[in-house]
């Protein structure tokens, strides 16, 4: 199927994409529903009349009319990246999270009802701030953008080894481009084998860590590592969001800055290990171990455990300086010798023993 990009005849702005099929008489109706016209003639860039659907080629940028003749582009642009921007040959360059990519107007418009349409479909970009040599910045992965700017050019999906799909779906769905997120996640469902609910090992998600570039965020949001033995492994910065880590073995792991919200806790052992700006939001940690865990960071991050399930945990010598444990439920949660200076008790539930009951609060 090919596709066009349509402006009324005489404008730049508010093109439309639209789908080429069946006849020109077709397209003409199309067009008129899509700009609220009769839409009589479609014109080329360069004034010429349209009257075979056959001269339509894919990625083509055409003028329709309600009358019998073509407006010509404006006279009076002030420069000559002035023109650019007005012609179908309106070539662009984005600088997405620090790699240039070079493509046309057309190209990123082509899904007319995602982000990328809305930001560059008229001259004026939308907001978009530009770098010293005029290139856009967008602030996403580069890695992940890849691909997504591959399939608007020739709507095919090809990913490169080594990329995950997880962080390209995440992209698509960013950026509003639904038909290729619904690819993605039938690609995803069908490369997982079918039933397999056995947790992940630690050899196989060491192989994940190593394939994984270090600058892209690691998802391993909802994944099982139930039991598995993830001491002493760097995992700062991952979303573990909704994963099944009860049991696991975390002691001595860098956790700086892990998301780890409603993920399941229970029975871990993370004796030793670095927690500074954790996010645990309603994780449940029941019975898990954190004796001499770090939750402090100089640079003022603080970890949030709020409304999360701690009952029974031993949390002996932690420091927990300006942790937020708003509503958190520490029932039966052994304290002995914490630093809680600064932290956030706001509804918490402190129902502990007399002899679990020992910490210290400098205001």
């Amino acid at each position: 199927m090919r596709r066009v990009t349509l402006f009324v005849n005489g404008t730049s702005y508010n093109g439309k994409v639209v789908a080429v099929y069946g006849t020109l008489a077709d397209l003409l109706s199309a067009a008129s529903t899509k700009f609220g016209i009769k839409a009589a003639n479609i014109y080329n860039g360069k004034g010429g009349l349209i009257d075979d659907i056959a001269l339509i080629r894919d990625d083509d940028v055409l003028y329709i009319s309600e009358g019998d003749s073509f407006v010509d582009p404006p006279n009076n642009l002030e420069s000559p990246h002035e023109f650019h921007s007005w012609a179908h040959t309106d070539w662009i360059t984005l600088n997405v999270g620090g790699r240039r990519f070079t493509t046309t107007r057309s190209t990123l418009v082509k899904e007319p009802e995602s982000m990328l349409a809305h930001m560059f479909r008229d001259k004026d970009v939308w907001g978009n701030k530009q770098d010293e040599q005029g290139a856009y910045l967008i602030d996403r992965s580069p890695d992940y953008f890849e691909p997504i700017l591959n399939y608007l050019r020739h709507g095919q999906l090809i990913i490169n080894d080594g990329i995950n799909l997880l962080g390209v779906l995440e992209e698509a769905r960013f950026f509003g481009i639904e038909r290729l997120a619904e690819q993605l996640e039938g690609v995803i469902k069908n490369s997982q084998p079918p039933d397999d609910h056995s947790p992940i090992s630690r050899k196989e998600f060491v192989r994940f860590l190593l394939a994984t570039p270090t600058k892209s965020e690691l998802r391993c949001q909802g994944l099982n590592f139930s039991g598995a033995d993830l001491s002493r492994l760097d995992l700062r910065y991952i979303n573990f969001k909704m994963a099944n880590l009860s049991r696991c073995n975390l002691t001595h792991a860098n956790l700086c800055g892990t998301n780890l919200e409603r993920a399941d806790l229970s029975s871990a052992n993370l004796d030793g290990a670095n927690l500074q700006g954790v996010k645990m939001l309603c994780t449940n940690a029941e019975g898990a171990s954190l004796i001499g865990c770090n939750f402090e960071d100089p640079a003022g991050l603080k970890a949030n455990l709020e409304g999360a399930n701690l009952k029974g945990v031993d949390m002996e010598g932690s420091q927990m300086t300006g942790i937020n444990l708003r509503v958190a439920t520490l029932k039966n949660a052994k304290l002995k010798n914490c630093n809680l200076r600064g932290a956030t008790l706001a509804g918490t539930d402190l129902e502990v023993n007399a002899h679990q009951f020992c910490f210290r609060i400098i205001w």
